[in-house]
């Protein structure tokens, strides 16, 4: 039996196809309209014909009939419908799969317009990631709390971050004394990380750095082979600074609209009494 969830994912896949069907213009792709036609926009069949699809597939989806549904067939439909970023990515979430043009957006990655200014406006550490977990903005409150990741100094034996998060924690041995209980958190990273990267398994960078991780850190290594997976979330942070001392941070974790590969990370300290209640 299939659950109901799926069965309205099914015919809202339908609706969104047909709707998105009858508003193409036969013109719009060198066919005449013709005095007998009834159909709004293009029929089934010529749809089916120009996306390289089955008339018969087609009508089945629209049907919201529970039939198989691959990724380079709702790329083709998403080409001749002419759907924009969100419409498409809206076609490939109603038909469960992950869209292969998605991987090679590296337009993704860009730093939208304005966000920097913004994150020198705020007064606690704000950082971005890109999909590698590279930092590609930062206030200077971050630089000062993340010591041989965003301020420019040596993170410790030669070590290069290329301001990547990851290299940072798993290769450079100051985060070890910055990062609090950094095993544990060392090892949820690995998880979070292993979320981001299943949506970009044909990525060569991505690949890239996991290998060099996995040669660098034991550690890395261990915690990679786990499979561990879970979601980037927010809460407690701490940290044994050497200038600062103890720190306490609430970290949330944002995603930007149109830019689902770039994450903006901000940490609250929390308020002076907390910090002295907890400081070991």
């Amino acid at each position: 039996m299939i659950p109901e969830t799926e069965t309205v994912r099914r015919r809202e896949l339908g609706e969104f196809v047909r709707a998105h069907r009858e508003r193409l213009q036969p013109a719009m792709f060198g066919l005449e309209p013709g005095a007998r036609r009834r159909t709004p926009g293009l029929r089934r069949e010529e749809l089916a014909q120009l996306s390289g699809v089955g008339a018969t597939w087609l009508s089945w989806i629209e049907q919201g009939r529970d039939i198989a549904v691959s990724a380079n067939a709702l790329a083709r439909l998403a080409r001749v419908m002419r759907l924009t970023t969100a419409e498409r990515a809206y076609l490939f979430d109603l038909g469960g799969r992950r869209d292969p043009q998605a991987a090679e957006d590296h337009g993704a990655d860009a730093l939208p317009a304005g966000l920097a200014a913004t994150l020198e406006a705020l007064p606690t550490p704000a950082y971005v990631l890109d999909r590698a977990w590279t930092a590609i903005a930062w206030n200077a409150a971050a630089a000062r709390l993340f010591t041989g990741w965003l301020d420019g100094a040596p993170a410790g034996e030669s070590v290069s971050c290329e301001n990547n998060l990851l290299r940072y924690i798993f290769r450079a041995p100051l985060a070890r004394t910055i990062i609090h209980d950094w095993e544990t958190r060392a090892r949820r990273v690995a998880a979070e990380f292993r979320a981001d990267y299943s949506r970009h398994l044909e990525s060569p960078e991505m690949r890239a750095l996991v290998e060099e991780l996995i040669r660098a850190s034991a550690f890395f290594a261990e915690a990679w082979e786990a499979h561990a997976v879970v979601d980037r979330e927010g809460g407690l942070r701490t940290f044994d600074h050497p200038q600062d001392g103890f720190l306490r941070y609430e970290q949330a974790t944002f995603l930007l609209a149109r830019h689902p590969d770039i994450k903006l990370v901000l940490l609250t300290p929390l308020a002076a009494d907390d910090q002295a209640a907890t400081t070991p």
